[in-house]
This record gives structure tokens, C-alpha cells and sequence, in this order.
């Protein structure tokens, strides 16, 4: 689909500090930072973690479990926040003197999401004092009355968003059930589960408990938490700024852990110049992956490892499944785009909403096929696979302007029985149907689409920071922007335009666009276009583009030079 490069208005910055370079004051005022609070990232900063509801309960059994010495059981979730917050309190608790700790992820392909009934029955054989949920949990009311049944004390922790009821859990840690009044209702879910650390640790220390053991550095878990809470795509407000920017801070200087190292290795990464995006872009896929093809215990155990080699040989395996799950996505890229041509798609054709179900397709790619169809049309997207017991699984992907989550609640609540189960965001959700429900879900779907989504909704806008001033097109500049960050979901990376002269272009890498652009300065500069239309590029009567743009800094056999990331490329006639 065609995207249109706008320039945001400017706003009124007046109100930011006056040290700040003017074009960093302008793209924070445009991204709503209220005021130079915000743009501090010391953990002295932190939201104060008495503001989740609950959060005295859950220390509460904590503590009795620790001076118990209980046998307590994490249940994680099968995708990197899942991975991560397992990790975090695997280790986090450990430092507090907890021994018998284990954790278990449920198989996405027989189990399906978070604590279900048929997962609970296994915990019941386990028998663990205390199951303590992360990154799920808010909604997994049936699986957690059966270990209530039988005597066994449940702490939630979670960030997805509240159903009609709560659980009957002993606590249960959420910012977004509707009674807790912790304002960052976009931190991951190992943000959650780190937050519960800190209230520990409080709590023990006003006991007088570390008079006589040693105090955890939960510092030390920054960097878990950082990854996290990028490879979710949680809304990076201040509070998550500041975490994710003090856990870059300690991988930048050499203090993370060697699971992290040995993933930064496996993905070709820098660890002193690691940014955001390179989690979200090159860690979490290869952590994610583990859960999409295979087991995400193989995730945590890479995480949890305190031996380099270890670490390195689990990134390796992560990394090969890396590669097979891209194969698997490509393949069923291309059946969704030949059923996409069958219905004559065009920027002129494209419908409100994209519904699409093969039974063959793999449940642990289906959200990343959802995702790549919803940035392609610019459309919400379903995709289904086929599931057990005449069910299929369907994962959800949206746009601004559209609730996922809230519109699938709509749905149940108009007719009961076409959604079998349903959870998640506004942005990404996950559901299970009848395979005979399909087309009934996929019309009715298509109309709840249609009647919410406005025309302004429907375009696909590239929105740019504006042309960049000429003295800033250094690699000087570059690097301040990289330290204005961190960048990530609704604090976007800044992009620019500007209509450079093309000098040269040649495809590398079967769909990457390879280009040297000459600035009206005179300057001479590479650019890359990943993933271009191969159709419409090189272009060999294109003598000028409009670009927007990334400035970015390449580094190469250790010399670094000036690059543009191209985000949207336009001839100029």
C-alpha cells in the first residue's frame, strides 16, 4: 500500500529545557513529553511500586513462603515478555535465598495461552506450594479455581487487560485491573514481575531481614527486564524509558549476563552501541523463537545460564530456529499474498479488514503473518490456523484507531457462542473459534471493522520530524539522536525527509535497495531500503527521490560512516 510522507506540525516547545539542541527539544515536544521529568532515566525515577494494588499481598506470601521455604512453581508464557519475566524472578528470588524454585511454560500447540484448565491439572501433580503467574494469569479463572480447590496459594502477576471477573487468586498484581491505581498501564509484564521484586526487598528491609543476609542488586536483572519489555512492543511512556535505558546502560558497559551476551553475539550486535531496536529487531526474535517452533524453556534456560559457553551454544540453537521460523513465514507469506491477489488487492481495493484461515499454516507464525499482512494493507488483521478438537487459533493485529481486544469483547458480548476464548491488547490479541465459526466470525469481524474504522484511519501515513537542518546531517547528530532515546513503540525512532538526487541503486541481499543519495549540501551519503517492492525499484529514470529517513551510524570492519535507513522512498518526477 502506497504511504504518504507527512512532516508533523511543529508545536510549542518552550516549555523543555533550553540546553536541549533544538531539534531534540522539537521531536520530544511532538511525541507528548509533558516536561523535563520525563526526560530523566535514573532509577531514582521509577514509578513507586506501593501504587499496584495487591502488592502487600503478594509480599505477604512471599515472605511466608520464604521463611517457609516453600516449593514454588513460576507459570510463564511461551513469547519473549513470558521468557523474560520467568527468568527475572527464577533469579530474582533466588537472591532473596528462595531454593526450591521451578518454572513451567505451557506448550502453545496442546495447551494454548497461560494457566488453563488442562495445565492446572498438571501443576495438581507437581504439587507446589505457591504458583506464582507471570505474564499471564488475569484471565485464566477455571485453571486457577482448580488449584484453589485443592489448597494450593496462587500469585498473579500480569498486564493484560481485566475481564469481567477477577480470579479467585490469594493476589493478584495488574495494572490494568480496573482497581489498581499504578499510572504506567503499558509495562510489560516483566516489569511487573520486577516491580514485585522491589516491594520484596522493601518490605524485607523495613523487617530489619538484611541485619542478617545479604541484599539482592536487583539491578542486576535490568537487563532481562530491558529486553522484555521492548520485544512486547509496550507503549515506552517514561517509566518504561527509564528501564529499558538503565538496562542498555549496564549491557553497554559490560554488565549483563552471558545468556544476553551470547544472543547480542548470535545476532552480529555491538554490545557497547546496542539500542532498542536492537532488541526488538534482532534479540527478541531469536528468544521468540523458541516458543513459536519448539519449547520457550530452551528461551529461559539461555537466559538463566551462568556459563558463557553454555549460553552460546543455546543462542546458536535459538538462532538456527531463527532461520526456520523465517522459512515457515515466507512460505505462508506467500500463500496469504496469492489469496490476497485472487481478490484483485490494490491501493484502490483494499477491504476494511483481513480475516484468513489455512488449517496447515504453523500457530506459532501466525501473529508474525498477521503483522507483516497489517503493515503491508494497513488493515486490521486475523489469522487463523488450525487447532484441536474441531477448534482453530487466530491471532490479531491492529491499527491506530481500533481496540482490538475491546472489539473482540464486543463480539462475545453480541453473540456468546462464536468466540471460544479471547485475550490481549489493543494492538495484538489472540483468540480461538469453531473452524465451522469461521466465516460467520470472519463477516462479522468484518463489519465491527467497518463501522469503527474512519477514513482518516484507513491512511497509511509515514509521519516525518520534518527536513533535518543541514548542519545536523553529521554522524555527531546521529549519535546525539541515539542518546535522546531510548526509541521504541509510541515514543517513535525520529525520521526525516528530504528530496536527495540518486546516484546510484542496486539490489543486495535478494530485496534490499542499496543506494548513494547526494544531500543539497553537496554531501554524498549510503542509504538502505529493506525489504523494497522489487517491482518498483531500482528505478533507473528516478534522477531524485523523496526519502524519509533514519539517520543512523554504520559501523563496518571498524570504520563508522553516516547511513540513512530508508523508511519510504518516492520518486520525484
Amino acid at each position: 500500500m502506497k504511504k504518504l510522507i507527512i512532516a508533523r506540525e511543529n508545536v510549542d516547545d518552550s516549555y523543555l529545557p533550553s540546553n536541549l539542541h533544538p531539534v531534540i527539544k522539537q521531536i520530544y515536544a511532538t511525541r507528548n513529553v509533558q516536561d523535563a521529568h520525563e526526560l530523566n532515566n535514573s532509577a531514582a525515577t521509577l514509578i513507586d511500586f506501593k501504587l499496584f494494588k495487591d502488592i502487600d499481598k503478594a509480599t505477604e506470601l512471599l515472605i511466608n513462603a520464604l521463611n517457609a521455604q516453600s516449593r514454588i512453581l513460576i507459570v510463564g508464557d511461551f513469547d519473549a515478555d513470558g521468557a523474560t519475566s520467568t527468568a527475572t524472578l527464577m533469579q530474582g528470588l533466588a537472591m532473596f535465598g528462595f531454593n526450591n524454585l521451578d518454572y513451567l511454560v505451557p506448550d502453545r500447540f496442546s495447551l494454548g495461552y497461560g494457566l488453563s484448565p488442562a495445565l492446572a491439572e498438571q501443576i495438581v501433580q507437581i504439587n507446589p506450594e505457591l504458583v506464582i503467574t507471570v505474564d499471564n494469569g488475569i484471565s485464566c479463572i477455571a485453571g486457577i479455581d482448580i488449584l484453589k480447590a485443592v489448597g494450593i496459594k496462587v500469585l498473579v502477576t500480569d498486564h493484560h487487560l481485566q475481564g469481567e471477573q477477577l480470579p479467585n487468586a490469594d493476589a493478584i498484581v495488574n495494572p490494568n485491573r480496573h482497581d489498581c491505581g499504578f499510572p504506567s498501564k503499558s509495562i510489560a509484564g516483566v516489569g511487573v514481575a520486577f516491580y514485585l521484586l522491589i516491594a520484596l526487598r522493601s518490605t524485607l528491609r523495613e523487617q530489619g531481614h538484611f541485619e542478617t543476609h545479604a541484599m539482592p542488586n536487583l539491578a542486576d536483572l535490568l537487563d532481562i527486564v530491558a529486553l522484555g519489555t521492548v520485544a512486547d512492543v509496550v507503549a515506552l511512556d517514561a517509566n518504561n524509558r527509564t528501564l529499558v535505558h538503565q538496562g542498555l546502560a549496564r549491557i553497554r558497559s559490560g554488565k549483563t549476563r552471558p545468556g544476553i551476551t551470547a544472543l547480542i553475539e548470535v545476532a552480529n550486535r555491538n554490545a557497547a552501541r546496542l539500542s532498542a531496536s536492537d532488541f526488538g529487531f534482532s534479540l527478541a526474535p531469536r528468544l521468540n523463537a523458541a516458543g513459536r517452533l519448539d519449547d520457550m524453556s530452551l528461551g529461559i534456560a539461555c537466559l538463566l545460564s551462568n556459563d558463557i559457553n553454555q549460553a552460546r551454544r543455546i543462542a546458536g540453537e535459538l538462532d538456527s530456529l531463527n532461520h526456520a521460523r523465517r522459512e515457515i513465514e515466507q512460505g505462508m507469506q506467500a500463500e496469504a499474498q496469492a489469496v490476497l491477489d485472487r481478490l484483485a488487492f490494490n491501493d484502490d481495493n483494499i477491504p476494511d479488514a483481513i480475516c484468513l484461515y489455512q488449517e496447515d499454516w504453523h500457530q506459532g507464525v501466525i501473529g508474525i503473518l498477521a503483522g507483516r499482512l497489517k503493515e503491508k494493507y494497513h488493515r486490521p488483521t486475523v489469522i487463523f490456523a488450525g487447532g484441536e478438537n474441531g477448534e482453530i487459533k487466530g491471532s490479531c493485529r491492529s491499527i491506530e484507531g481500533l481496540h482490538m481486544r475491546d472489539l473482540l469483547e464486543r463480539l462475545n458480548t453480541a453473540d456468546p457462542h462464536l468466540i471460544s476464548k479471547f485475550g490481549g491488547h489493543a494492538m495484538a490479541a489472540g483468540l480461538s473459534i469453531n473452524e465451522q465459526n469461521f466465516n460467520e466470525f470472519k463477516n462479522a469481524f468484518d463489519t465491527a471493522v467497518s463501522a469503527q474504522l474512519s477514513e482518516e484511519s484507513k491512511r497509511c501515513i509515514v509521519f516525518t520530524d520534518g527536513e533535518l537542518p543541514n548542519e545536523c546531517f553529521t554522524m555527531d547528530f546521529a549519535q546525539l539522536l541515539k542518546q535522546s532515546g531510548p526509541w521504541g513503540q509510541q515514543f517513535p525512532e525520529p525520521v526525516f525527509e528530504h528530496t536527495f538526487e540518486v546516484i546510484q541503486q542496486r539490489i543486495v541481499g535478494e530485496k534490499h535497495l542499496k543506494l548513494v543519495l547526494k544531500h543539497q549540501s553537496g554531501r554524498l551519503v549510503d542509504a538502505i531500503a529493506f525489504g523494497i517492492d522489487v517491482k518498483a525499484w531500482p528505478d533507473t529514470e528516478a534522477r531524485y527521490a523523496k526519502v524519509a529517513y533514519q539517520l543512523d551510524i554504520n559501523e563496518f570492519r571498524g570504520k563508522f560512516s553516516l547511513q540513512l535507513i530508508v523508511r519510504e522512498l518516492e520518486k520525484v518526477h
